[in-house]
């Protein structure tokens, strides 16, 4: 029996989700769900549920880093004596990483010291993405000696995007040095998106050609075609596509030039392991639908009917009207469905009605009463009889990378 630990280190909070892979051909299942948020508001929370075993945001001392939520996690996981499966560090056989740039890596990967240098070179590309992940790969390759690592990568589902898209007009000379091009991120959910909604149309994900919205703080837009990624709105870095909480997304480059006259300059968040200079971080962390209306939650924004928040919802709507029309005419109009995921995409019933609504001319409609109900399967529909499916998925990225870890130690 494999123990599978599938972590995923945010610059906020650390979630690790406990799995256990026993069977042949069977997916692995979940044994326990641990968070510890608030690192960077304290005091730190702890959200836990094993069975019927829950606890809900209890505070924490002694947590100042991703390092310490994790390791209290594992103290908490080996601790809990109604989780028999692990009663210590060592019965835990794998350490799954949702790590955000994999540069050229087309794969998940096994972590080991090249492996790890090699990600730090990256860091480079996603300061602000892969430094928390890479300082939890680290406190995991000591705490658990006997745990093989693995680094699951949000960019390795887009690799097979052709040339054309992947590549931007510069000097090609540069590009390739500096390693300059579109990667694409949200692949790990986009991974368990095309897989599940192929088998809820009971079509080979190799038929399978969807246009996925993968809508929450971070947002994005997918091309899939025969169960390959086309494009994604994301670009070198996530900033680029979708406007997010905090995030631009797509803008003049020259503008940031404009707004300040620091933009190359080290930002003060910047640390020795972290280097971030002063556009990245308005860019990244001062812009999107918190600068616009003063609030990072898209629930309060969809439901006010202040002007600043009725600007924020329309400029997203318009965003991604952009994209599902760009990649219709590049799927030639072989469309299986339109699919809303993420936790706006899954909650935000009015999002998804004025976003369909305005895709009719496409041949997608929605039904209001299956749109109003609450989102309980893994891909529910929530489309009228139309020449396009209209669907919700609940992605789950912690369960993709432990199904895909299992499926690696069945065909071994």
């Amino acid at each position: 029996m494999a123990i599978i630990l599938s972590i995923n280190s945010g610059s906020s909070s650390v979630k690790v989700s406990v799995y256990k892979s026993a069977a042949q051909g069977h997916p692995p299942t979940q044994l326990a769900d641990a968070t510890v948020s608030g690192l960077t508001a304290p005091p730190a929370q702890l959200t836990y549920e094993r069975g019927s075993e829950k606890i809900k945001n209890q505070e924490v001392k002694g947590i100042k880093s991703n390092e310490d939520a994790c390791e209290y996690i594992l103290d908490h996981v080996v601790k809990d004596g109604g989780l028999s499966e692990v009663s210590s560090r060592d019965d835990i056989t794998h350490a799954c990483h949702r790590v955000v740039h994999g540069g050229d890596y087309p794969a998940a990967h096994v972590i080991d010291e090249d492996t790890y240098h090699h990600l730090q070179d990256l860091t480079d590309l996603a300061p602000l993405h892969n430094a928390s992940a890479l300082a939890i790969v680290e406190a995991c390759m000591k705490a658990l000696p006997k745990a093989k690592n693995i680094a699951y990568f949000d960019s390795s589902f887009h690799s097979t995007m052709p040339k054309e898209i992947e590549t931007y007009p510069i000097d090609p000379e540069i590009a390739k040095k500096n390693k300059l091009r579109k990667y694409g991120f949200h692949g790990i959910s986009y991974a368990f998106i095309t897989r599940s909604v192929a088998e809820f149309l009971k079509k080979p994900e190799s038929e399978t050609s969807i246009i996925a919205l993968h809508l929450g703080s971070g947002a994005s837009a997918c091309a899939v075609k025969n169960g390959k990624s086309l494009e994604n709105s994301m670009g070198l870095t996530p900033l680029a596509g979708l406007p997010g909480a905090t995030r631009s997304g797509d803008v003049d480059p020259s503008l940031i030039f404009h707004f300040t006259h620091d933009a190359g300059k080290p930002s003060p968040s910047s640390t020795k392991e972290m280097h971030i200079s002063t556009a990245e971080e308005i860019l990244n962390k001062k812009s999107g639908w918190k600068a616009l209306t003063g609030t990072t939650d898209f629930g309060t924004i969809s439901s006010s009917s202040d002007p600043k928040c009725k600007l924020a919802f329309d400029i997203l709507v318009d965003r991604i009207l952009g994209f599902i029309g760009s990649y219709y005419v590049k799927l030639e109009g072989t469309v299986d469905a339109l699919v809303f995921a993420g936790g706006i995409g899954e909650k935000a019933a009015l999002l998804r009605t004025r976003i369909v609504d305005k895709c009719k001319c496409l041949g997608f409609e929605i039904d209001e009463e299956k749109n109003d109900k609450a989102i309980e399967d893994v891909v529910q529909d929530i489309g009228k009889e139309a020449r396009h499916r209209t669907l919700v998925c609940q992605t789950d990225e912690q369960f993709e990378m432990a199904r895909q870890c299992a499926v690696g130690l069945q065909t071994k």
